[in-house]
């Protein structure tokens, strides 16, 4: 088990104050909360993606993944630069105010669509303000929470941000199926829990205090959380372990394609159009419940084995996935493949806030998800090619052998067992 790592700098106080022992800061539950909506806005409209595009609009799966691919690469271009600017500013707040609310506006556009360019500039914009946001918002959440409650605050944000997808899929059902609703009324109702979330982040957060940016951190063992090696300042302060981690996540997100391509096999292989909501929403239900779990377990054991876990399971899946011949097969592939996030989401997000200083954690989350993001395009790109072309078992097995890859690399670098040095344990040794 992990011991709790040294803290690099003071902790920050949450808004109102220390939470009480065992409850988490209000500015969390605000920013979990706030994600639930936002995905209730943002998966009304998701699933029904793929039959705007290639039904409604006539387009290939090749222009799919690439709609897919740019509007995450952009998206995840502005991550780094929106991360960086709130270290260096020492405000978070706005960015987060933001990009939520260009991404309120930008989805019910992609109701009033004729061609596939107006979809790709509406999505575009929708990534946009995710690229905003998501950086800042990880910050805050690490800033507000105590060491030892990280887990379960990435675990509770998590958990209502897919709970929030589950509920959004099932509006759209009912909407689709007992109100007759056409797309452009589906895409036109998500506005109302987007501005739902600009108006909680609005008023129901405030910044949190915390030291300059130029204030000291150290590195840190992922093992034992001891400091290691010289105490480090500016732009050396994230450390080589980091980038480990960041080189294994850029080999996983090359696998990583648009959960779209999900649905498109799903369809495939025969569950109704009506259904494909309802199926991601079951999705998302199974994720929200292991999420919170997952959270807490990071806590208790340590995010490293249940990174690894996450990805070995998005391997054996998705190698499922190529072999699937029915529907039942693929409502309890699905379930499974929500393990994954569950086990790697908040454990991810634990394990950044543990690499690194408190004044480096906008810039350390904007990296993790401009490398997990910009790998999106090519991923997308390739598999979408992959599928078209050869089929459904080339495209999911070729995700599945690069995830094993990423999973190795990662084993590598910070190991699972004891006996073996970690990449921080071995980089304080050259240094």
């Amino acid at each position: 088990m992990d011991a709790s790592p040294v803290p690099a700098t003071p902790p920050c106080d949450p808004p109102s104050g220390a939470p009480r022992a065992g409850r988490l800061p209000f500015a969390v539950r605000i920013l979990a909360w706030a994600s639930y909506f936002n995905d209730v806005a943002s998966e009304l409209v998701y699933p029904l993606l793929p039959t705007l595009l290639t039904g409604e609009l006539g387009a290939g799966r090749t222009v799919l993944g690439l709609i897919e691919g740019i509007a995450e690469t952009v998206s995840s271009v502005l991550k780094p630069v929106a991360g960086s600017l709130s270290d260096r500013w020492s405000r978070r707040k706005g960015f987060v105010v933001v990009g939520y609310g260009l991404a309120a506006a930008a989805r019910p556009l992609m109701g009033w669509v004729s061609r596939p360019w107006m979809v790709l500039a509406a999505r575009t914009g929708d990534r946009i303000g995710k690229g905003l946001r998501s950086a800042p918002r990880d910050a805050m959440i690490a800033d507000s929470t105590p060491e030892s409650m990280r887990g379960r605050a990435f675990g509770l944000h998590r958990a209502l941000d897919h709970l929030g997808a589950a509920t959004g899929p099932l509006v759209a059902f009912a909407m689709l199926e007992y109100f007759r609703a056409d797309l452009t009324t589906v895409f036109a109702a998500s506005a109302v829990p987007g501005i739902v979330v600009v108006l909680l982040v609005g008023w129901g957060v405030r910044e949190t205090r915390r030291a300059g940016p130029r204030a000291e951190s150290v590195d840190r063992s992922p093992r034992t959380g001891a400091p290691i090696g010289a105490v480090r300042t500016g732009s050396r302060a994230l450390g080589r372990p980091f980038f480990a981690f960041l080189a294994a996540v850029l080999v996983f997100s090359l696998g990583n394609s648009s959960d779209l391509f999900v649905l498109v096999r799903a369809e495939e292989i025969g569950v109704p159009l009506a259904h494909l909501p309802l199926l991601w929403s079951y999705f998302h239900i199974v994720k929200s419940v292991g999420a919170y779990a997952a959270g807490a377990a990071v806590d208790r054991l340590g995010p490293r084995r249940l990174v690894l876990g996450g990805w070995v399971v998005y391997a054996v899946l998705y190698a499922a996935f190529a072999v699937a011949r029915s529907p039942s097969q693929i409502w309890g592939m699905v379930a499974l493949y929500a393990v994954f996030h569950a086990l790697s989401e908040p454990a991810e997000r634990a394990l950044i806030a543990h690499l690194v200083g408190e004044n480096q954690r906008g810039r350390a989350f904007g990296w993790y998800h401009f490398t997990n993001g910009i790998g999106a395009l090519p991923a997308s790109l390739a598999f979408g090619a992959i599928y078209e072309r050869w089929g459904a078992p080339f495209a999911f097995g070729w995700a599945s052998s690069l995830a094993l890859i990423a999973s190795v690399i990662f084993l590598t670098a910070f190991g699972i067992g004891s006996g073996r040095r970690s990449v921080q344990e071995s980089g304080a040794a050259s240094a």
